[in-house]
């Protein structure tokens, strides 16, 4: 099987849910293609960091700039083993893209893992990958669950749920759970 990983990314992706999967997926000896629509190899996006401080939702604050490493229209989705969609105001838009949805009911289709955390749902729901399955995301993107047919589960910020081939996490501070469960779900070994 391969070891390629897709990571879905668009401007505006939350920072630490694109670059800590992009840098912890290649220490574990994936190769991790992350890519934007429009956008090829070299190219960047910009990043926000969304913070909890107390507030009734997230605070946002400028991120990185992040540098792709593969070019969106050159990917062959039957090339990777797994989907990954980190959160942010990219997926907002993103699932708007045609091409985008079509990957992603690829990575569905073929029964293959994906990972989504956060906002990353909304581009689930949007390719209709939701029905009869149970999943957590960022609380605000419960409603986008439930009318794509998919169940909402209530987990601590820090933790991640598990549905077949789907693992999702409401937010950056579920990253060690998170992704340690998509790496079993990949088929690899990490302790959690």
């Amino acid at each position: 099987m391969s070891k390629k990983i897709l990571i879905l990314a668009g401007d505006f992706v939350e920072d630490y849910e694109l670059m800590v999967p992009f840098q912890a997926l290649l220490m574990v000896g994936y190769q991790v293609d992350a890519v934007c629509p429009d956008k090829k190899a070299g190219d960047q996006i910009r990043s926000a960091v969304h913070d909890f401080e107390g507030d009734q939702t997230y605070s946002e604050k400028p991120g990185h700039n992040f540098t792709l490493n593969a070019t969106f229209a050159d990917i062959n989705v039957e090339d990777y083993a797994g989907l990954l969609v980190p959160g942010g105001r990219a997926p907002e838009y993103l699932r708007l893209n045609c091409e985008v949805i079509k990957i992603v009911q690829h990575f569905h289709e073929a029964g293959k893992p994906m990972a989504a955390i956060c906002h990353g749902l909304q581009l689930l729901a949007a390719a209709d990958v939701l029905k009869g399955k149970s999943m957590t995301c960022y609380p605000a993107c419960n409603p986008e669950v439930k009318l794509a047919g998919g169940e909402y589960v209530e987990v601590p910020v820090d933790q991640a749920h598990v549905d077949g081939n789907l693992v999702t996490a409401p937010a950056w501070p579920a990253h060690p759970t998170w992704l340690a469960k998509f790496i079993k779900v990949l088929g690899g070994k990490i302790e959690i």
